[in-house]
């Protein structure tokens, strides 16, 4: 039986995931913002985080993402320490086209696409994506993703990195669970739900004025 990917994500209203963790997470490109995660603290997202990785799972990361990862987790101590070793313990596959080593323990790389298809038919616990914005167009694209949980808080940023990129493709999602804590944070899973369809023959038609065949022009030669 094959595995299935779920991945998770926070996300600020306007789309940035960018370093919610904490302020040295990610500061490139001048974002200041990090840590936004904790400066919105909110219980209620904590039931979601314990089911997610609450039972067996291996990690699809991100090189980026599992550079934070393995700073942090196999050091951290407390209340966190628990998830650390859980970490340490589930493989990790990190899909990167760099040769650079990947110290943290069980930890494995890919190359391509192609090989994530393969990791996926393989035996095995269910992979998690987490955060590892870059990956998702590729995801997409390939059908390889199962689940997707956007955590939405109710928070916008105005700049960071975005996880719907240029490059990701059009798709339909459907909507599986969805709840909103207290604090209004938006907790929604979805399903893939495949491509887009066609436009609709009884939706509204385009308007054939000569105002319309004007700004069509103006759209054609970039002066709209």
């Amino acid at each position: 039986m094959a595995r299935k990917i779920t991945g998770s994500l926070f996300v600020s209203l306007d789309g940035v995931i960018q370093a919610p963790g904490g302020p040295t997470e990610d500061p490139t490109n001048g974002f200041d913002e990090g840590g936004w995660l904790f400066k919105l603290p909110d219980d209620g997202v904590n039931q979601t985080l314990g089911d997610l990785f609450g039972g067996a799972y291996d990690l699809l990361l991100g090189r980026r993402t599992y550079d934070i990862f393995a700073a942090y987790w196999p050091y951290v101590e407390g209340p966190e320490a628990a998830l650390g070793k859980a970490f340490s313990h589930a493989n990790k596959y990190v899909l990167t086209g760099s040769n650079a080593p990947l110290p943290w323990e069980n930890s494995h790389r890919l190359t391509d696409w192609e090989e994530v298809a393969k990791l996926k038919e393989s035996e095995g616990p269910d992979l998690i994506v987490q955060g590892s914005g870059s990956i998702y167009p590729g995801l997409l694209g390939t059908g390889l993703l199962d689940r997707l949980i956007l955590i939405t808080y109710p928070v916008i940023l105005g700049r960071g990195k975005r996880w719907f990129g240029a490059e990701t493709p059009a798709r339909k999602l459907d909507m599986t669970d969805h709840y909103v804590t207290d604090k209004g944070t938006i907790i929604a899973s979805y399903a893939p739900g495949g491509d887009l369809p066609a436009y609709p023959a009884d939706a509204l038609t385009p308007s054939t004025s000569d105002r319309e065949a004007e700004r069509q022009a103006r759209i054609a030669n970039g002066t709209w």
